[in-house]
């Protein structure tokens, strides 16, 4: 599996979603309502937690044809037979990643500036998610907000499709595509929201309506 659509692509939060079975009672109803991709992101778990909620997801996901993504622990990707991982900055390096995981699994990593950037391997990755766009809370240790202006040009200066993420509503959809983007990535926008999927829904039109008007390149998804 290669194609990866990342026009809407939710990271799942354990604590605002208020458990496991919580996070998958999320994740299903934001695939039913427009999420294109699903990442499973819990840093304080112990792995059999991971595991567990991983091949809950997997079940729930696949028959709608949403990937599942798995947040640094690749033993767990494996394990679970997830669609494939993400990393950040201080986890394995993307090179290894791809060595573990194989040719066919998807692979996205987190940038924040163009150092970061200049050390994206040239072959292997897929997709990178950029951010912080905005403040956000949901992930205490995230660095300064990029903003509009800067998210657009880290964009420009890679050829891979880029995913925003950081403090995104559904008003800033057009503008976000605008910069380039293929798409945004949300948290707390639909973890913790009274009704996930009408939360979902509605930042799925925002972004249709937004790719009306996006640039051209913009309206491809990733694969």
């Amino acid at each position: 599996m290669k194609k990866l659509d990342l026009s809407l692509y939710l990271v799942l939060d354990p604590d605002l979603c208020g458990s496991p079975d919580g996070m998958v009672r999320t994740a299903r109803l934001a695939a039913e309502n427009g999420a294109t991709a699903v990442q499973l992101r819990a840093p304080h778990w112990k792995k059999k937690q991971w595991l567990e909620t991983a091949r809950k997801l997997k079940a729930a996901l696949s028959p709608l044809g949403v990937p599942l993504i798995i947040n640094d622990q690749v033993d767990v990707a494996l394990a679970a037979d997830a669609d494939g991982v993400h990393v950040g900055q201080d986890d394995l390096p993307a090179a290894d990643v791809r060595r573990l995981i194989g040719p066919d699994k998807l692979l996205g990593v987190s940038v924040s500036d163009f150092s970061e950037l200049a050390a994206v391997p040239a072959t292997g990755v897929d997709y990178l998610g950029v951010g912080p766009v905005f403040p956000t809370g949901t992930k205490p240790d995230a660095g300064a907000a990029l903003g509009i202006a800067g998210l657009g040009k880290l964009a420009a200066a890679t050829a891979l499709p880029v995913v925003a993420i950081g403090g995104i509503r559904s008003v800033h959809c057009g503008e976000l595509l605008a910069a380039g983007v293929r798409g945004v990535a949300v948290v707390s926008a639909i973890c913790g929201q009274p009704d996930p999927a009408q939360a979902s829904a509605a930042l799925a039109v925002a972004l249709a309506t937004a790719l009306k008007t996006a640039p051209a390149a913009c309206r491809l998804n990733a694969g």
